[in-house]
């Protein structure tokens, strides 16, 4: 993203000498649009929502079937938010539930078989979407991101120090 981009930033990146909050505004900025281009293609393209599809790919990634808890840790959202995305994913087909084997208390979450070849078809759309938006960054640059994002990924995982304000 250029500074004289169409997409503005936050406060127009305009915060004096605070690089490492400019640093974070342009970032938050980036997966902002990233995201809203995604749940408008999703919903108009497919009538389905973000949640819906990160619910599909979790499951996808997961054949054998998933509990709530492991669908929640696996998304960094709460139970609450998984249960309802999963009760519209069963009442749509796209998703089975069966009591788990090995604890009463809960249920293993699966695709179906519709649920398998409709995510086949989002997964395309959601991988060309992603590409495209990337396309203007060469091979070198896209590596060279994921390898700092990794880096400040390792750095916000050690940070582990109380607020000090």
């Amino acid at each position: 993203m250029s500074d004289g981009g169409a997409i503005r930033e936050k406060h127009d990146g305009a915060l004096d000498d605070r690089g490492s909050v400019r640093l974070w505004l342009r970032l938050l900025t980036c997966a902002t649009v990233i995201e809203k281009r995604l749940k408008r293609r999703f919903s108009d393209r497919y009538n389905i929502t973000l949640p819906r599809f990160d619910v599909m790919a979790a499951l996808d990634r997961n054949p054998q079937g998933m509990t709530m808890g492991q669908l929640s840790q696996a998304l960094l959202v709460s139970n609450g938010n998984v249960t309802g995305v999963v009760q519209t994913l069963v009442r749509d087909r796209y998703v089975v539930m069966s009591p788990s084997p090995t604890d009463g208390r809960a249920s293993i979450v699966r695709l179906s078989q519709a649920g398998r070849e409709c995510f086949e078809g989002l997964a395309d759309a959601h991988h060309h979407w992603i590409d495209t938006m990337l396309e203007g960054l060469t091979a070198d640059q896209r590596a060279a991101l994921y390898d700092l994002l990794g880096a400040l990924k390792d750095s916000l995982a050690t940070d582990n120090r109380e607020e000090q304000i």
